[in-house]
């Protein structure tokens, strides 16, 4: 009798150790929240709203853009056809293709920069509304990290696997939809991203990050 107390007390004390680790496991993951920040941004009402916004008031614009697009890799075709077939001769030469090759990178690269100036006041209003997210982002964390119990919160690229029970995006996206339902897409005169929008309080970099 006393023989088998004795293996009874063992066994628990075995017991003991191997549920432990396992236990304090579980209440870690359990402190823990995975944000996809970027994804919570992209699905929440202000910046749908916004595009939206943007769709109608930059519409002019927008379709130029995509015209102007189509006209530019349209009179780089010719180009980038007689530089393929020249690749494919008996004997390519070289310095033809250097030459064609380079001719053709210039133009798109200039393209590319008569793109971006056409693109500009619809990306500054892109970017306007997202700044007027972002200066919400902390304050919003904050939230789901509370409603969750998190003392930790990792972005997905800082993991190799996760439990889905732990992707607290949604509730991101949810918290950012409170405090910031809508925005603007008037850019002030002389506002540039990176800057505050006007009227959000500056958010002070993070210890040992690099400025912009």
């Amino acid at each position: 009798m006393i023989k088998s107390l004795k293996i009874a007390a063992l066994a628990g004390v075995a017991l003991s150790i191997m549920t432990c680790p396992v236990a304090a496991l579980a209440q870690a993951a359990s402190s823990v929240i995975i944000i996809d920040k970027d994804a919570a941004v992209q699905n929440s009402a202000a910046l749908q709203g916004a595009v939206a916004q943007i769709k109608v008031t930059y519409a002019s614009t927008i379709s130029a853009w995509e015209a102007r697009g189509k006209q530019l890799d349209a009179a780089l075709q010719p180009q980038i056809q007689k530089f393929q077939a020249d690749q494919k001769a008996a004997v390519p030469n070289r310095v033809l293709l250097q030459s064609e090759y380079t001719a053709i990178k210039t133009k798109q690269e200039a393209g590319q920069v008569e793109l971006q100036r056409m693109f500009a006041p619809v990306q500054r209003a892109q970017d306007y509304a997202l700044t007027q997210i972002g200066a919400h982002m902390d304050t919003a964390i904050k939230a789901v990290q509370t409603k969750r119990g998190a003392s930790v919160v990792l972005v997905p690229q800082a993991t190799v696997s996760y439990l889905p029970s732990i992707d607290a995006t949604a509730d991101l996206t949810a918290a950012l939809n409170t405090e910031v339902p809508t925005v603007s897409i008037n850019v002030p005169a002389g506002w540039a991203p990176g800057q505050p929008a006007p009227g959000a309080a500056p958010v002070a970099p993070a210890a040992g990050a690099p400025g912009r």
